[in-house]
C-alpha cells in the first residue's frame, strides 16, 4: 500500500467508527483505541503529499531531541514554534505575567478577533524575551524533562543518568538481534513536572536482513496536526539511526493508543481527504557528521510537491 494512503485510511477510520470523547483540553474528540500503520522507508519519505508539512520543523525538532535540550530558545533560533504554547501557557498562568487576560485562549481563538490579536502580540513579546534573556528563558522556556531529556539524560535512583540514544546505537552495533533496542520517554516520576507528558512514549528497533525498522508506540495522536509530524519525524530518526549504524532503512511501524481527531478539525479532515495523494519525497543527508552534531541543513528532502497547507487551531 501507498505509504501516505496508510495516514488516509485512519483518518476515514476514525471519521466512520470513532467515538465521541471528552478531553483535557475541553475541546472534544472523536476517537478510537488501539491502530496500527506501516511505512516503506525504501518506497519513500513519509512526509505527506495531500498538505504542506513543513520539513524544516521536523528536522529542528528532532535535532531538539537529540541533543538533550529542553528549552524552546533553540527551537526558536530555527523559528520553530511548534512547543510554544506549552511554554507560553505557563507564562500567562504565573505571577509574572502582567498583561491582558490569556485563559481559555484554545476556545475563544475560534470566535474573538479582538482576543486573536492581543495574544498574538503577547505571544511576540513573548518569544522575543526568550530570544534575548537568557534569565526569562531559563525560567520559562523550558518544558521539564521532555523528550530530550528522557532520551539523552534519564535520572537514576543513585544520582547518575542513562543516555538511552547512545546506549541503543551501541547495542544496534553489537547486537543487532537484542529484543531490547528500546527507548522510553514515559518516565512516571517526572510526569507532573512536564508541559506535556510524552505522546510518543516508547519506541523500538528491530534489524534484518541489513535494514533497520523502528516501532513507535504513541498512546495519544492527534491525528490531523500532530500525527503527520510524528510520521515525518520518527521516519527521519530511523534513518539517522541506520546511517550511524552502517544499516538500510527498513519499516517505520506506528502503533497508536488514543488515535483522536480534534471536534474543531473536522472540516480541515474533510478537505485533505477529499484530495489525491501523489509520490513521496526522497530524504537527502549530506553530511559525515555523527548523528549528533548534524545539523538541519545537513539534512533535506528533494521531490517533494504537495498540496497547500490546511491550518487548523492547536488545542493545548
Amino acid at each position: 500500500m501507498h505509504n501516505e494512503q496508510q495516514y488516509l485510511d485512519l483518518l476515514r477510520y476514525v471519521l466512520e467508527h470513532g467515538h465521541q470523547k471528552s478531553d483535557r483540553t475541553g475541546t472534544g474528540t472523536i476517537s478510537t483505541f488501539g491502530y496500527q500503520m506501516r511505512f516503506d522507508l525504501q518506497e519513500s519519505f513519509p512526509l505527506l503529499t495531500t498538505k504542506k508539512i513543513p520539513f524544516g520543523l521536523i528536522k529542528s525538532e528532532l535535532l531538539w531531541f537529540l541533543h538533550g535540550d529542553t528549552n524552546i530558545k533553540y527551537l526558536l533560533e530555527h523559528k520553530n514554534h511548534i512547543w510554544d504554547e506549552w511554554a507560553f501557557k505557563n507564562y500567562i498562568e504565573s505571577a509574572d505575567y502582567k498583561g491582558p487576560d490569556m485563559t481559555d485562549f484554545g476556545r475563544r481563538s475560534l470566535i474573538d478577533d479582538e482576543f486573536n490579536q492581543a495574544y498574538k502580540i503577547e505571544k511576540a513579546k513573548f518569544d522575543q524575551n526568550i530570544l534575548t534573556d537568557d534569565a526569562f528563558a531559563k525560567k520559562y522556556g523550558n518544558l521539564g524533562d521532555v523528550y530530550g531529556a528522557q532520551w539523552r539524560h534519564w535520572q537514576t535512583r543513585d544520582g547518575g543518568f542513562i543516555d538511552q540514544i547512545k546506549n541503543v546505537i551501541e547495542q544496534i552495533k553489537k547486537t543487532p538481534d537484542s529484543r531490547r533496542l528500546i527507548v522510553s520517554a514515559w518516565n512516571p516520576e517526572d510526569v507532573p513536572s512536564m508541559a506535556l507528558p510524552p505522546c510518543h512514549t516508547l519506541f523500538q528497533f528491530y534489524v534484518n536482513d541489513n535494514k533497520l525498522s523502528c516501532q513507535l508506540y504513541q498512546r495519544s495522536g492527534d491525528l490531523f496536526l500532530g500525527v503527520p509530524f510524528n510520521i515525518a519525524s520518527y521516519a527521519l530518526l530511523t534513518h539517522l539511526i541506520a546511517r550511524e549504524t552502517g544499516l538500510e532503512v527498513g519499516e517505520f511501524v506506528h502503533t497508536l493508543g488514543d488515535a483522536h481527531i480534534y471536534d474543531n478539525h473536522l472540516k480541515q479532515v474533510k478537505t485533505q481527504l477529499n484530495r489525491t495523494a501523489t509520490t513521496g519525497p526522497q530524504l537527502e543527508i549530506e553530511s559525515d557528521k555523527s548523528i549528533f552534531d548534524i545539523d538541519v541543513d545537513d539534512i533535506k528532502v528533494t521531490n517533494y510537491n504537495p498540496q497547500p497547507a490546511i491550518k487548523a487551531p492547536v488545542a493545548v
